[in-house]
């Protein structure tokens, strides 16, 4: 075996070969198959760990299979992976195998280390790259993508297995995991299936795809914020500092998130990098351990080379340095030998240096999975450290890019400087306020009193035709902010998003259950819509559903980009900028004073296209509903205008009359 995968394996245990396989051993007795002849190590858990564990036994006793469990970066998923193994009952036909999945060698090889410590008397084996299972060990722990190449799944019984372990489970509907899942009868729910258990800081999907293909609940959710105020985590301050960089022009990868070597260029420059590190000397430049985020190995050289020219001892680490050398950097990185790691996607999952109190990211992003994963490295508890001061570089926001603010739900323009959690809670806090106050001063007031009238002034925003209604952009500030699309807001909290054949996508609140859906409604063909219907649209169908606009945006753009031509939903398409057409014209010039018309020198296709949307959707009967509130609130504060006025001229004063 590779020195390489042997390290901390070494120092823990001894290996040995044993029918082409690598097994995990301590210096214990066992036999052939590892039959425990010693009790597991007993482990002292925290409350919230227990919660968890009884939370997935309480819903397997129910007969449910396929769980999902939500836990911080820190909450110790493998500490509860490790426990849960010895808790979960045998199936039938002592099925009381276990199989762990996970995607990097990082992963794995902590999920064996905790795994041969927890149960030094079970045997453990390892399928990874040149160490192959023999597929009978207690516990298997596997990169998933050895245990898809070639036939070697094949050696796993199903039928000897208790349960699935999946480690980092936001990627558990990617192919290679959906054929292991697959094999194990884990697909769909099945009462002959193992248990299978997914575990993630970040249990979403940012291209859109849907989890439920693979996890059919979440029982139990613990995320950072709850971590840091029942001290579990660290405290963590946030300073956000915009760059002012154009990214509008970098395309999407596959994910969804920017491609990189597109957006190194941009953000890899002389004056970006110089503007990050002259702002992490003045925000955290008495910082010990800072862990930066770049985009790609270029942006890494840049970085690094700009903090060396101040002077600063940075040093880097990339999915190219050689692993002995890796786990040397790192064990001087905890010693505090230098000060600043920069890395590109090294350390987004499953690294444990809890000494980090200060995280850069030099990189902008729109999955807010990333966003948590690398602000979650800074999050760990250390005696050497108060807090994790993280600096955001934020670069320009009309792309929608995710910041900082927007995991407390704020607006991704809110800058803050060394704002702690708390403080960003009450920003949200003062945020939802003021928009209630808002809300409230829209309505009519109801409530007087008989002795004394009161009379309330109401703020409208103020349409005096439907045509001033549709012609207002500022609804749709936000959403273009998240999306490179045309999404056009019809009403309060509902967006939509129109096909070139008619068909659309709609984002709306749930304001019951507290998250945003995202539907589509397709256009029925001429045959079914003649003979089977009169209307010409199919019944909406979900694609998606989300606990914030940003994640619902990104949801239905992911859809959109796959079934929607991007010439027409694109708002940066050139046609937009070109006149309207004349039947565009006609039609809204019927909502226009005819003193007042349209002409196609005043008006894009773009907008013409977009002030249609509003109107086939809603926009008179919003109008119409907010002249009658007008009308309403109007009779009212007339009626308490009159009253007051008789009041007063009832009034009698005894005394000399003036004049």
């Amino acid at each position: 075996m590779p020195p390489a995968s042997r390290g901390w394996m070494w120092r823990l245990q001894k290996w040995r070969r044993c029918s082409n396989s690598f097994v995990l051993r301590r210096n214990v007795t066992t036999s052939t198959f590892g039959s425990p002849l010693a009790p597991p190590i007993k482990i002292k858990l925290r409350e919230y760990q227990e919660e968890c564990i009884q939370a997935v036994l309480a819903h397997l006793e129910q007969g449910h299979k396929r769980l999902g469990v939500s836990l911080a970066t820190g909450a110790g998923k493998t500490v509860i992976f490790t426990q849960l193994i010895d808790r979960v009952q045998p199936r039938p036909g002592n099925a009381d195998q276990t199989l762990i999945l996970a995607h990097r060698q990082e992963l794995v090889e902590q999920a064996a280390r905790h795994c041969t410590d927890a149960y030094p008397a079970k045997r453990v084996e390892i399928e990874m790259g040149s160490m192959h299972a023999s597929g009978a060990a207690d516990i298997t722990v596997a990169s998933i993508q050895s245990i898809i190449s070639g036939d070697r799944i094949s050696k796993f019984d199903p039928s000897r297995f208790k349960l699935v372990l999946v480690d980092e489970a936001h990627h558990i509907v990617a192919p290679g995991y959906m054929k292991t899942l697959g094999h194990f009868g884990l697909e769909a729910t099945r009462s002959t299936s193992p248990a299978l258990v997914g575990v993630s800081a970040t249990l979403s999907r940012f291209d859109g795809l849907r989890l439920g293909a693979a996890i059919d609940q979440i029982v139990y959710h613990k995320d950072y914020i709850d971590m840091i105020g029942e001290k579990w985590l660290s405290e963590v301050i946030f300073t956000t500092v915009q760059t002012k960089v154009d990214i509008s022009g970098v395309k999407k990868g596959p994910s969804g998130d920017f491609q990189p070597g597109e957006l190194s260029r941009v953000v890899n420059t002389d004056s970006v990098n110089d503007l990050t590190v002259r702002s992490w000397f003045e925000k955290a430049g008495e910082r010990k351990s800072t862990l930066a985020f770049c985009v790609d190995l270029e942006h890494v050289a840049g970085l690094t080379n700009t903090f060396r020219k101040y002077g600063v001892d940075a040093r880097f680490v990339t999915g190219d340095t050689p692993k002995i050398e890796r786990s040397q950097r790192l064990d001087e990185f905890r010693r505090g030998d230098f000060r600043v790691l920069v890395n590109c996607g090294v350390f987004t999952e499953g690294t444990d240096i809890p000494n980090i109190d200060c995280v850069l990211l030099a990189r902008p992003t729109k999955s807010r999975n990333l966003l948590v994963q690398m602000i979650g490295r800074g999050m760990r508890l250390h005696p050497d450290k108060k807090d994790c001061h993280v600096i955001d570089m934020v670069a320009s926001l009309e792309t929608g890019i995710v910041t900082t603010p927007t995991l407390f739900g704020l607006d991704p323009e809110v800058l803050v400087q060394e704002a702690s959690v708390n403080d960003m809670k009450t920003i949200q806090e003062r945020k939802e306020a003021e928009n209630e106050r808002n809300v409230q001063a829209n309505k009519i007031t109801k409530s007087t009193t008989a002795s004394e009238p009161v009379i309330k002034k109401v703020t409208f925003t103020d349409y005096d035709s439907v045509f001033d209604l549709i012609n207002d952009t500022s609804t749709e500030q936000h959403i273009r902010q998240l999306s490179p699309h045309s999404w056009v807001c019809v009403s309060e909290n509902k967006y939509v998003l129109s096909n070139s054949n008619g068909s659309f996508l709609k984002i709306e609140h749930d304001s019951d259950r507290g998250y945003f859906v995202v539907t589509e409604t397709a256009v029925l063909n001429k045959i079914t819509s003649s003979s089977l219907s009169k209307s010409p649209f199919m019944r909406p169908r979900q694609i998606a559903k989300a606990n914030t606009i940003s994640d619902s945006v990104h949801a239905a753009d992911t859809f959109a980009s796959k079934k929607y031509p991007v010439q027409f939903i694109s708002r940066n398409q050139s046609w937009r900028n070109k006149p309207a057409t004349e039947g565009q014209i006609i039609f809204l010039n019927r909502l226009r004073p005819k003193s007042d018309p349209l002409t196609g020198s005043s008006l894009t296709k773009g907008r013409a296209i977009d002030m249609i949307t509003k109107i086939k959707h809603g926009a008179r009967g919003r109008f119409a509903s907010i002249e009658a509130d007008r009308r309403r609130e109007g009779k009212a504060q007339l009626k308490m205008e009159q009253e007051q006025a008789l009041k007063e001229r009832e009034k009698v004063s005894v005394g000399p009359l003036l004049g």
